[in-house]
C-alpha cells in the first residue's frame, strides 16, 4: 500500500461517439482539454485514441502527432501519452506496428492476442518489440482473460517480449457481450499474475469504480474513462472522465494510498 497509485485515463476509445455522450472528446483540442482536467484531478497517463475526418477509429501517425502536440501544449509533461494499437476489426498487424514505429510515442499499448496470436507470429513480434525497446517506448500489454497472463509470461521468458517486468493491463468485462464486470473477477487475474510486478486494471460498465476501488486496496493501478463507462453508480451520466479520476483519488485517500505520476518512470 506504500506504492503510489498511478491513474490512467481512456477518455474516448475506438467506438463511442457524441451520440453516446455529448461530452466525449474526439477532436485533438477536445482530447487536450479533457487531458488537462484529468491531470488536474490526479491522472498520470492518458490512453489515446484518435479519429479520422469521418469520426472513425484511426491509427494515423499524423492524427496521433496532432493530438499529442495538443495535449502537450495543455499539460506539458504532467501526463504520459500512451497511444493505442487497437485493431478494432479494421487494421492489420502491419498497420498497427507501423503506427508505433512512425509516431515513436512515449508509451503504447498492445493486446497480446492481437500482436502474438500464435507461435507463427512470434518471430515478427520479436523483431518488432526489439524496435520498440530501441525507441524507448514504454509498452503495456493488454490481457482479456487470466489465462493470457501465462502466455505473456512465456513470451517474456522466450525473449519474444524483451521486457523482463512488463506493464500489464487486466481488462474486466466487454462492451456488449461476455460476463458482466465484477470486482471479484480481479482475484482470478491476480491468481495468475502474482504480486511481484505492478499491474493496472480497467473494467466496463457500472462496475468501473468498484473494480478500481478493489485495485487501489490491493496495491494495483487503475484506468478509468469514457472508453469503458459513461455512468455513475446511480445510473446518471458522468460529466467527464476527470470526474472518475476524482472519485478514484477519493478512494485512495480513504485508504491512505499516495497518488503518483509517471515522470520518475521514464
Amino acid at each position: 500500500m506504500d506504492a503510489p497509485l498511478l491513474i490512467s485515463v481512456a477518455p474516448n476509445g475506438a467506438r463511442r461517439s457524441k451520440l453516446d455522450h455529448p461530452a466525449i472528446p474526439l477532436s485533438a483540442s477536445e482530447i487536450a482539454e479533457e487531458a488537462e482536467r484529468c491531470a488536474d484531478a490526479g491522472a498520470a497517463l492518458l490512453h489515446l485514441h484518435v479519429r479520422d475526418d469521418d469520426g472513425a477509429h484511426s491509427l494515423s501517425p499524423q492524427k496521433y502527432r496532432q493530438a499529442i502536440e495538443a495535449i502537450e501544449r495543455r499539460v506539458g509533461d504532467r501526463l504520459v501519452v500512451q497511444i493505442t494499437t487497437e485493431a478494432c476489426g479494421i487494421f492489420d498487424i502491419a498497420t498497427q506496428m507501423e503506427a508505433v514505429l512512425a509516431v515513436k510515442p512515449a508509451a503504447a499499448s498492445f493486446a497480446v492476442r492481437e500482436f502474438i496470436p500464435d507461435a507463427g507470429s512470434e518471430a515478427r513480434a520479436r523483431d518488432f518489440f526489439a524496435e520498440v525497446r530501441e525507441l524507448g517506448t514504454l509498452p503495456q500489454f493488454i490481457v482479456y482473460e487470466p489465462g493470457e497472463i501465462d502466455r505473456l509470461r512465456s513470451l517474456v521468458s522466450a525473449g519474444v517480449i524483451p521486457f523482463p517486468t512488463p506493464s500489464v493491463l487486466f481488462v474486466i468485462g466487454r462492451y456488449t457481450s461476455g460476463p458482466a464486470a465484477e470486482a471479484s473477477s480481479l482475484v482470478q487475474f491476480l491468481a495468475h499474475w502474482g504480486n511481484e510486478e505492478p499491474w493496472t486494471v480497467c473494467s466496463f460498465g457500472a462496475a468501473e469504480l468498484p473494480v478500481a476501488a478493489a485495485a487501489v486496496a490491493l496495491g494495483g493501478n487503475v484506468r478509468v474513462g469514457f472508453e469503458n463507462n459513461l455512468y455513475r453508480a446511480d445510473g446518471t451520466p458522468l460529466a467527464s472522465t476527470a470526474e472518475q479520476v476524482a472519485a478514484v483519488v477519493a478512494v485512495a485517500r480513504l485508504l491512505n494510498r499516495p497518488i503518483g505520476d509517471m515522470r520518475t518512470r521514464r
